[in-house]
């Protein structure tokens, strides 16, 4: 059981971008380093906004990328090498169109689906295998937006959606000695009753 020893939230730099869906990431470590009383500064030498908090013990480093989302992996890898840092301890925070707000999973490992943040960073890492925090924010067609989906996750989703997905923040916060440690088992469980309603139904209809 690997620790983690890096969170990356992932986002687009600057006010423009703030409250994007494709910020979510962003929101996930600003809530995290104020729950720390730590703040984040520009390191250039890892192209993005830094700070160190302790954790169970632990010290993780967080990181938010500066150099919009489809470079994203420019950030990562070099915050990574230069703390020699291994995939497997790296859990990556971002916006999730396949999971409507309200709705989050723990994964590691899989596809991009069509996430430029998460492909440039399996491309520069040469490896998918890092663990994932996926934060709902639903697709234009699941929510019934004929919006393209460039313009949506460019856009900040209704109220009622953002209090969703904060919902989910302030979940997955209450896992963060749990995420920790790398006891992501621990953590899935804690944060099961979030995962697609299509899977609670079958759930349900199972028991």
């Amino acid at each position: 059981m690997a620790q983690i020893r890096l969170i990356v939230g992932l986002g687009n730099p600057g006010p423009d971008y703030e409250n994007t869906r494709h910020n979510a990431g962003f929101w996930f470590l600003d809530r995290l380093a104020l729950k720390q009383s730590v703040f984040f500064h520009e390191e250039k030498k890892f192209f993005g906004q830094v700070a160190k908090v302790r954790i169970a013990n632990q010290e993780v480093w967080l990181l938010k990328p500066s150099t919009y989302m489809n470079r994203s992996g420019q950030a990562v890898v070099a915050l990574a090498l230069y703390y020699k840092i291994l995939p497997e301890e790296i859990l990556v925070v971002h916006d999730e169109m396949d999971l409507l707000p309200g709705c989050m999973k723990v994964k590691k490992g899989g596809g991009n689906a069509g996430h430029n943040g998460l492909k440039d960073i399996t491309e520069k890492l040469s490896t998918p295998n890092f663990w994932r925090l996926r934060l709902g924010t639903g697709h234009p067609r699941s929510l019934g937006l004929a919006q393209p989906v460039i313009d949506f996750v460019l856009h900040a989703p209704s109220s009622e959606h953002r209090a969703l997905i904060d919902e989910c923040i302030d979940a997955a916060l209450k896992t963060i000695a749990d995420i920790a440690v790398g006891d992501m088992a621990r953590v899935q469980r804690s944060i099961a009753k979030f995962g697609h309603p299509r899977e609670k139904k079958d759930n349900e209809e199972s028991l």
